[in-house]
């Protein structure tokens, strides 16, 4: 089942400990202080990468720990530091507190937020040497840290949202057009995920589709898969209505925005395209028939099982991109 919610627990590692330590100097009474300082603790880094697209992983592992600082040593030498703990994720994540407060949107690639930082090492007696105390017996503990609980929601981040009803083929659309894999049967919700692909457009361009579950009716009253992933074209520039050829292509249309507009009606005011999909199923398709029915839209009739007319909509995805 995909995930686009957990909570996980972090922590970052302890400051290491401070060293007491003296110099043996056969002709100085009890040597200098050379107690080194203890090494930081390892932070815990939550980064974007564009090779994520769920939360799958976090299903078995919730607790994430950097490593400790070590102590310092003699001789001045300070202690190693802790390794950092990195958590990629999918681009589109958000962080929040344990009270709902959002700490981070990672919305680009490679982008980062130091979820807790280590703690600080503690200084040797070195570092305590005075005029007055020329041989500290004491060292500093390193600064000790504790868990935080972080919950990571998923917002997917993509240029073009593929909307359309089960088996309307988008599975089949977005497997012909990028590198996206995803399942493909003749059954209703054969995706149970969203799905990313990236599409090596024309002009130089490159976008990124997600392919969102289907959308049944009533789906903004939480009926059906739809609901859950509604909130995934919310981040969507274009979106792109697939539309089996072989229904009743009207119905299917305004069945299709009007659970958007139930469910934010600010979405119907995004650039969007129909695609009417499966046109080998069909001898003859009568273009203008379907253009009445759909007048001041942008038009596409495609069959993605057979890869038929799929540049003429990449090429108008290329165009309308809005890159910042």
């Amino acid at each position: 089942m995909f995930l686009d919610y957990t909570t996980i627990y972090v922590k970052s590692g302890n400051g290491g400990k401070g060293m007491v330590s003296f110099r043996r100097e056969k002709y100085v009474p009890k040597g200098g202080p050379d107690g080194g300082n203890g090494g930081n603790g390892g932070s815990v880094i939550i980064k974007a990468s564009r090779n994520e697209s769920t939360f799958r992983k976090f299903r078995f592992k919730h607790k994430f720990y950097a490593s400790d600082g070590k102590p310092g040593g003699s001789k001045n030498k300070t202690g190693r530091n802790g390794k950092d703990e990195v958590i990629m994720v999918p681009i589109g994540t958000i962080i929040k507190d344990s009270n709902n407060n959002i700490l981070a949107d990672l919305a680009k690639d490679n982008q980062m937020y130091i979820a807790a930082t280590g703690g600080r090492g503690g200084r040797g007696n070195a570092s305590f040497a005075t005029p007055t105390n020329r041989t500290p017996r004491f060292a500093e503990d390193g600064v000790k840290t504790s868990e935080i609980e972080l919950k990571l929601e998923l917002k997917l981040l993509a240029d073009a949202g593929l909307v359309g009803f089960p088996n309307a083929g988008k599975s089949s659309f977005i497997r012909a057009i990028s590198d996206a894999k995803p399942e493909v049967a003749n059954y209703p919700f054969t995706t149970l995920q969203p799905h990313l692909g990236y599409v090596y457009g024309h002009y130089d361009k490159e976008f990124i589709v997600a392919d969102i579950p289907g959308i049944i009716e009533e789906a903004h009253l939480g009926k059906g898969l739809g609901l859950r992933f509604l909130r995934h074209i919310e981040r969507t520039n274009i979106l792109i209505f697939v539309i089996d050829i072989t229904h009743n292509v009207e119905d299917e249309f305004k069945k299709l925005t009007s659970e958007l507009e139930r469910y934010n009606s600010s979405l119907l005011r995004k650039k969007r395209a129909i695609v009417l999909n499966k046109i080998d199923l069909l001898e003859n398709v009568d273009r203008e028939k379907y253009s009445k029915f759909f007048p001041n839209e942008n038009l596409f009739f495609i069959s993605a099982l057979k890869k038929k007319n799929l540049d003429e909509i990449i090429d108008w995805i290329s165009l309308n991109l809005e890159k910042d």
